[in-house]
């Protein structure tokens, strides 16, 4: 055997130790089940015993460390199992990152769905106070069960599309907390290109329904009968104990002003900079993306305002427009990983 052969022998054998080390390396997901007290007060019928999917690095039993964590806020119709559990793409990611020597952090994927269309990351006395369990209970749970650093410098959240407006939420209302936000593709930061009284909702459907399976599986009128109850709840308007945007006028349905300026004020972000801008600056890292290929133009059009609106307020953050459609690219480990291993807080070595 030449030399030259026997140094690629050697360099493939090492390459190939090297990657079953790096497989073999693997986190560990532990399911937790928390009871809320918070999520009692709804009038949508929310499973108060909730689901958390942990993930623990491969180093986590014997290090002795602590640890960052990460806090994923899954879509509307998702869940914390497709997120985070046995073999998701954000588990392999985890563990090809970490296996590399990437910074190792916590994640948690907590449980999020509703017998409707899920969380909208928002406090309301019918469909629930989901930022108030994030913060008073979720956060407090995790650092008190496993090695966190309770700084929120060392604390993030990221989630997509309705989750990645819940991650935004959270770094406008608790800064506090979470000093690290990323938001992939975000939805509801702000006033899209059509006007709310041309989005398709069949409003005749909503107004006649009983049960949320009266409609039939509309998405529409799901999301926007979600909608109402997170921004316009009124608990003495059964059967779904919310007020809408439309009303009834001369037997035809119309848009109600007053509800119209009410409900958008408190469910696009951009309307309530005002309110949160010095959080905003407050955060040691902030970041989104969105795709350009969405098939929802509102969406592009609103994130490409929303960051030129943080512009405006000196709110440093990146902001990025990628080719392609959502969840597409892999964007959390391209982009994500290295985002939270650049601006987290970890233990000193």
């Amino acid at each position: 055997m030449t030399l030259l052969k026997a140094l690629l022998v050697a360099l493939l054998s090492f390459a190939m130790v090297s990657e079953a080390r790096a497989q073999g390396k693997k986190g560990t997901i532990v399911t937790e089940q928390l009871s809320s007290a918070i999520l009692k007060e709804n009038l949508v019928g929310l499973k108060t015993v909730r689901q958390v999917k942990i993930y623990l690095p491969s180093g986590y039993t014997a290090s002795g460390k602590t640890y960052p964590v990460v806090y994923y806020c899954h879509s509307i119709y998702g869940k914390a199992t497709w997120v985070l559990d046995e073999g998701t793409p954000i588990e392999q990611s985890l563990n090809r990152a970490f296996a590399k020597g990437e910074k190792e952090f916590i994640l948690v994927a907590a449980d999020f769905s509703s017998a409707n269309i899920g969380s909208l990351y928002e406090n309301s006395p019918v469909s629930g106070r989901w930022l108030d369990f994030i913060t008073q209970e979720l956060v407090p749970f995790i650092d008190s069960k496993y090695r966190t650093i309770r700084h929120r410098d060392s604390r993030a959240v990221t989630g997509d599309f309705m989750g990645g407006r819940g991650a935004l939420k959270l770094g406008m209302t608790h800064p506090e907390l979470f000093g690290v936000v990323y938001a992939l593709h975000p939805v509801a930061v702000g006033v899209g290109t059509r006007p709310w009284s041309e989005l398709g909702v069949n409003w005749e459907r909503i107004l006649a329904a009983k049960t949320f399976a009266d409609l039939g599986g509309d998405k529409p009128c799901e999301t926007f009968l979600a909608i109402c109850q997170a921004f316009l709840p009124n608990p003495s308007r059964p059967p779904f104990y919310c007020d809408y945007f439309v009303k009834r006028e001369n037997g035809k349905i119309v848009m109600d002003p007053a509800k119209v300026l009410q409900i958008q004020h408190n469910f696009h972000l951009e309307e309530t900079l005002n309110e949160s801008y010095k959080n905003l600056r407050s955060l040691r890292a902030l970041a989104f993306d969105w795709a350009r290929n969405d098939g929802n133009y509102d969406h592009i059009h609103a994130a490409r305002a929303f960051t030129r609106s943080l512009e405006d307020l000196g709110i440093e953050h990146e902001a990025e427009e990628y080719r392609g459609t959502p969840w597409q690219n892999d964007r959390f480990n391209t982009r994500v990983l290295p985002f939270l291993a650049q601006h987290l807080l970890f233990e000193k070595e």
